[in-house]
């Protein structure tokens, strides 16, 4: 069992714990995700539970799990798509009245476990210095869960 930072969602903070290294046909070591869906389920669910906002990739990998373009996100919160476009490259942070909402939809929208007060998680859309890793067991390819966040 090793530890992989996966990046293949788009997201560079995104560690899997417990995964199995195999070798391919040439020696080198490689990893195989064989739930990817259960995968990205996980780190929906450590996006929208940090205690701390979301980045722009975070909001764009949230978006493109919802199945929305970043046109139906804004007019989903009544703003333009340029606004959208440029939270998710980092250009400006991610308004946190927004991000409220966009964490309540994921929720609703990708049937995330356990239901969180709007009060709360308005609480939680604050910025933060650092985006700290999501941190995934990978011991379980069937049942991928959240570790911890770390500091």
């Amino acid at each position: 069992m090793s530890t992989y930072r996966y990046t293949d969602s788009g997201l560079d903070n995104v560690i899997i714990e417990g995964v199995d290294v195999h070798a391919d046909d040439a020696g080198e070591e490689c990893i195989t995700i064989p739930n990817v869906n259960g995968l990205h389920q996980a780190i929906a669910y450590g996006i929208v539970n940090r205690r701390s906002s979301m980045t722009g990739r975070e909001l764009r990998f949230l978006r493109t799990e919802m199945g929305m373009t970043q046109a139906e996100l804004a007019a989903m919160l009544h703003r333009e798509a340029l606004a959208v476009s440029r939270w998710e490259r980092g250009e400006v942070p991610v308004d946190a009245n927004a991000e409220a909402l966009v964490r309540l939809y994921a929720v609703q929208t990708l049937e995330l476990p356990g239901s969180k007060d709007v009060k709360e998680i308005a609480g939680w859309c604050v910025p933060s210095a650092d985006t700290p890793p999501l941190v995934i067991d990978g011991s379980d390819p069937e049942n991928y869960r959240l570790l911890q966040e770390a500091a």
